[in-house]
C-alpha cells in the first residue's frame, strides 16, 4: 500500500512539473515585433546557410520568442523560424496613455521635438547602457523629448513609445535631416559590419590590476558606442553578443560574420601583459585581405585618442585566421597597466575609439 502511494505522488508531481515549466519559459521572454525591410527570409535554422522555409514583408507582425547571435526565433499567422534580428523592430515596449504633462510637451515648442540621426537607434528602459532593450529607432524618425539626464533623452515616438535614447544621435527640431545634421561620410552606407566584443559568459577576459575593471564589459560597451558610430554613417551592423551573459564560441563568431555575407568584421578587445606596457596595438592576419583594413583603423587610432599607438602587428588569431571576411582584432589598451586603465573606464575614451575605428573603415572602404 506505501508503495501505491509513493507512487501515485511521484507521477503527479511529475505530471506537474511537465505541465508548468515549459509554459513559464516561453512566456518569459516573448514580445511582438514588427517587419522593417521589403522582403524578409524565414530560415530553419539562426543561421544564414540554413533552409528558407517561408518569407516576411514590410509592416508584418510576428511573436518573438528567443534570440541567438543577433537572430531571432518568430512566429506569425503563417510561418514560423529564424530571421536575422535587425530587420525588427520591438512594437510592445513600454507605453503610457496620454496625460495633460505630455500634451504639454507635445505642444510646447519646436525644442521639445528631434528627429533621429541614426538608423537602429536603441531605445531603452532607462538613462545608460545597462538598461533593457525596448526597441530601435529609425533614421529620420520624429519624437518628443520629454526629459534630459547627463547625456541621455527619454523620449516619445508617435506611436507612444516610451524609452531613453543617446541624444548624440537625435536633432532638435523636425526640419533637420540626418544627412545635414550628422555630416558623415556615405562611403559606409550599405556595408554590413560585424563587431565582436570579445570575452562574455563565464569568461572575464582581464581583469584590471588597478581598478578591477572587466574586460569583457568593457569590450561590450565600446562595442555599443562603435555600433551607435557606425549606424550612423550607413552601415548595417550586426554584433557577436549584445549582453554580458553570453558567450558564442569563436567559431559561432566567425561563422556569423560569414553568414551576413559582412563586409568586414572587427573584435574589440582590452589587452594584458606581465611588463608595464602601455597603447594600442592592432591585428591582422592576411596580408592581403586583413591588413590594409588594419592599418586604415591604426591610422585613425594612432591620430591621438588618449593612449599612444603600437602600430599593427600579425596575430595567429581564431576569429581572424579561420574568417573569409575582411577582418581586424583590436586591444584599445592594457588593463594591467594602471595608466591605461584609468583612461579606458571612461566613457570619452571608448566613444573616442570608436569614432576613430568608424573612420578607418570609412577609409578603407572609399580607397
Amino acid at each position: 500500500m506505501k508503495k501505491i502511494v509513493y507512487l501515485t505522488i511521484l507521477i503527479c508531481g511529475l505530471i506537474s512539473i511537465s505541465g508548468y515549466m515549459p509554459n513559464r519559459a516561453e512566456a518569459s521572454g516573448s514580445y511582438t515585433a514588427k517587419v522593417y525591410t521589403d522582403s524578409l527570409n524565414v530560415r530553419s535554422e539562426p543561421s544564414g546557410d540554413s533552409l528558407i522555409v517561408g518569407g516576411l514583408k514590410n509592416g508584418d507582425i510576428v511573436t518573438v520568442s528567443a534570440e541567438e547571435y543577433g537572430w531571432l526565433r518568430i512566429k506569425s499567422n503563417r510561418v514560423s523560424g529564424w530571421v536575422a534580428g535587425h530587420y525588427l523592430k520591438k512594437v510592445n515596449a513600454v507605453t503610457a496613455p496620454a496625460t495633460d504633462q505630455d500634451d504639454s510637451v507635445k505642444k510646447s515648442s519646436a525644442a521639445a521635438r528631434a528627429t533621429v540621426l541614426a538608423d537602429g537607434l536603441r531605445l531603452r528602459a532607462g538613462a545608460g547602457l545597462d538598461h533593457e532593450i525596448l526597441g530601435y529607432l529609425t533614421k529620420g524618425e520624429t519624437v518628443t523629448i520629454i526629459d534630459n539626464r547627463e547625456g541621455w533623452a527619454r523620449v516619445k515616438t508617435l506611436d507612444k513609445q516610451l524609452g531613453w535614447v543617446s541624444d548624440r544621435y537625435i536633432a532638435k527640431g523636425e526640419t533637420q535631416t540626418a544627412a545635414v545634421a550628422s555630416g558623415k561620410s556615405k562611403s559606409l552606407k550599405g556595408k554590413v559590419i560585424v563587431i565582436d566584443p570579445g570575452h562574455g559568459g563565464d569568461d572575464p577576459g582581464m581583469i584590471g590590476t588597478t581598478y578591477e575593471t572587466i574586460e569583457k564589459k568593457l569590450n561590450l560597451s565600446t562595442s555599443f558606442y562603435l555600433e551607435n558610430e557606425l549606424r550612423s554613417r550607413g552601415a548595417r551592423v550586426l554584433m557577436t553578443r549584445t549582453k554580458n551573459e553570453e558567450k558564442p564560441g569563436l567559431s559561432d563568431r566567425v561563422r556569423i560574420s560569414e553568414s551576413a555575407g559582412a563586409d568586414a568584421f572587427v573584435s574589440i578587445h582590452y589587452n594584458s601583459s606581465e611588463k608595464n606596457t602601455s597603447g594600442i596595438l592592432t591585428f591582422y592576419y592576411s596580408n592581403t585581405k586583413d591588413r590594409p583594413l588594419a592599418r586604415a583603423i591604426e591610422n585613425r587610432l594612432a591620430d591621438g585618442i588618449g593612449l599612444k599607438s603600437n602600430g599593427i602587428s600579425y596575430g595567429n588569431l581564431h576569429v581572424l585566421r579561420e574568417n573569409d571576411t575582411v577582418s581586424t582584432l583590436v586591444e584599445l589598451g592594457f588593463l594591467s597597466n594602471a595608466y591605461d586603465e584609468s583612461i579606458v573606464r571612461g566613457s570619452d575614451y571608448q566613444k573616442i575609439a570608436a569614432k576613430a575605428i568608424a573612420k578607418g573603415l570609412e577609409d578603407y572602404f572609399s580607397r
